[in-house]
């Protein structure tokens, strides 16, 4: 995890986003890029008779806050102890991501970007999604839900570099389902092949798996839970299975490390 490509924008959580994706980038000697997006068709309105319409106000100042964040975040990083570019674009915001990303490791975006489900779902590389606050570093909880799929394999190889700081690592099924390819206690022998002693916890079934998944994080405090992301259709538009949804909607909770 040496390229690390973090959203960066004029929202309320940017700092978060681009706190933890320096911490991420110090902790694995890495490289950071930050990409500022001005979509442009946010600004272009067309009419029932096929005319077109700028505004070009809007656009131009966009533009502006746009070029005046990316000098404000070079200096801000200038005189830093990690290595950064700034990337701008002007396509959509997931076009955008998913275009700067083709050499990524990992992509830090927030939940309130819109987007996140559907980049996890098309990204070549994990993503890690922050709610309002910034992850810390090193954690002290995180778990990992396990159901034996191949996408929450490539989930937990992708969160191994954040693992490897966490002071207590969980691995979590519900009522003993193993959906996949991959018996119960692989990640636990996987863990252990890079140093990591993790503990197994098998959830009662009897409610929602994502109730269930839910409950077991917050009653350990886990500021990270790493998942498969999964869709029942590979449509432009989305439609996510109950656990992945039901994460992506919290306005509270854990970050999500999501692959697929």
């Amino acid at each position: 995890m040496r390229s690390i490509l973090v959203q960066a924008g004029q929202d309320r959580q940017n700092s978060a986003r681009i706190d933890t994706a320096l911490a991420i980038t110090r902790a694995t000697g890495g490289h950071l890029t930050l990409l500022i997006d001005t979509p442009l068709d946010l600004y272009v309105t067309t009419n029932p008779y096929g005319g077109t319409y700028v505004a070009t106000n809007e656009l131009e100042k966009a533009i502006a806050a746009d070029d005046a964040l990316g000098r404000a975040l070079e200096g801000k990083l200038a005189n830093g102890d990690v290595p950064f570019d700034v990337c701008k674009m002007e396509g959509a915001p997931l076009d955008a991501m998913l275009a700067a990303a083709g050499l990524a490791d990992l992509i830090v975006v927030s939940r309130s970007c819109g987007y996140a489900g559907e980049l996890a779902i098309e990204a070549s590389c994990p993503v890690l999604v922050l709610n309002a606050a910034a992850l810390p570093m090193p954690l002290d909880v995180a778990c990992v839900a396990w159901d034996g799929g191949v996408q929450g394999a490539r989930a937990l190889r992708g969160a191994m570099p954040l693992l490897k700081a966490c002071n207590d690592v969980r691995v979590l099924t519900v009522g003993g389902e193993n959906k996949g390819d991959f018996p119960q206690t692989d990640p636990l022998r996987y863990l252990a092949c890079h140093g990591i002693k993790a503990e197994l916890t098998e959830l009662a079934k009897g409610r929602l798996v994502e109730d269930a998944i839910a409950g077991e994080v917050a009653r350990l405090g886990a500021q990270l839970l790493v998942m498969g992301a999964y869709s029942h259709t590979r449509l432009r538009e989305f439609v996510f299975g109950g656990v992945t949804r039901h994460f992506l909607e919290l306005s509270a909770g854990p970050a999500l490390l999501l692959a697929h």
